[in-house]
């Protein structure tokens, strides 16, 4: 298998009534978000407003009590009880109670959504090359051969192309999470979350991995962006999404929800950020 054989037509994701608590903690209350494909969606509020738990429901790292995801139709992480593929019933269309999949099953749609993480998590002892050409390989998606030559196209376009044989501990943070989003696209796949990828880093690194996303955006990839730099948000989104309190208080263009903001809530936070 080839890199022009993986499939990475942009993807839709469905957020469908998502609620997440932690014992009395109510973290998500009642999200619901579609994410059209090749559509780049930021969110953004305050910490501890659910964000970062949004992203990871999205690509079944947390499981909700209530509600499920889907990409492209169908479901993530879980099937409807009952439901057989063989009948010709989608899954998103079955009925009954939700049955959670087997890991291996998780893994496998996992392959079809990256996520950058904001604190790297590159492999120590593998060298960047490597790390970048792990995933296909684990997945079976591509021979190590053809894994490698896709790693040093994706090094070259995030611009680490010298940096192969290096370790990420002789990296700065801005060129690990450069490494950490060509190791997210080195599965192609059908969607990419960013868990605030600019958090962990000094302020001066900041723009070099903002400038990996903006040619990204422009790719038509689809993307999902929780972020702080509203800035930012501002240049790239073609949609903003607030979030406070679990709930998604108010959405829709830059334009609209980061200049004339419509919620009380909305314009507060925004009065503090920018």
């Amino acid at each position: 298998m080839t890199a022009e054989t993986l499939d990475n037509a942009p993807a839709t994701v469905e957020v469908h009534d998502v609620h997440k608590w932690y014992g009395a903690h109510r973290v998500l209350n009642g999200v619901d978000l579609t994410v059209r494909p090749g559509e780049v969606t930021v969110i953004i509020g305050p910490s501890g407003s659910g964000k970062s738990t949004l992203l990871r429901v999205i690509n079944h790292l947390e499981k909700p009590e209530i509600g499920h995801v889907s990409l492209n139709g169908e479901l993530i992480g879980v099937r409807r009880h009952g439901d057989r593929r063989e009948m010709g019933v989608p899954p998103a269309e079955g009925r009954g109670r939700l049955k959670e999949l087997s890991e291996r099953a998780i893994l496998t749609q996992r392959s079809r959504i990256g996520f950058v993480f904001q604190n790297f998590n590159l492999f120590p002892h593998l060298t960047v090359l490597d790390n970048v050409a792990a995933a296909p390989v684990a997945t079976g998606k591509l021979a190590k051969t053809a894994a490698l030559e896709l790693a040093r196209d994706l090094l070259g376009r995030v611009g680490l192309a010298d940096k192969a044989a290096a370790y990420p501990r002789q990296l700065s943070g801005g060129q690990q999470q450069r490494v950490a989003i060509a190791r997210a696209l080195a599965l192609r796949p059908g969607v990419i979350l960013f868990d605030e990828p600019t958090s962990a880093l000094d302020p001066e690194l900041v723009g070099e991995v903002l400038s990996v996303i903006k040619d990204l955006a422009t790719s038509g990839t689809t993307l999902v962006i929780v972020t702080h730099e509203i800035g930012f948000a501002r240049e790239i989104a073609d949609r903003v999404v607030f979030i406070d309190g679990g709930r998604i208080v108010e959405q829709g263009p830059p334009s609209e929800v980061l200049d004339k903001p419509r919620h009380e809530r909305t314009r507060d936070f925004l009065s503090k950020v920018l």
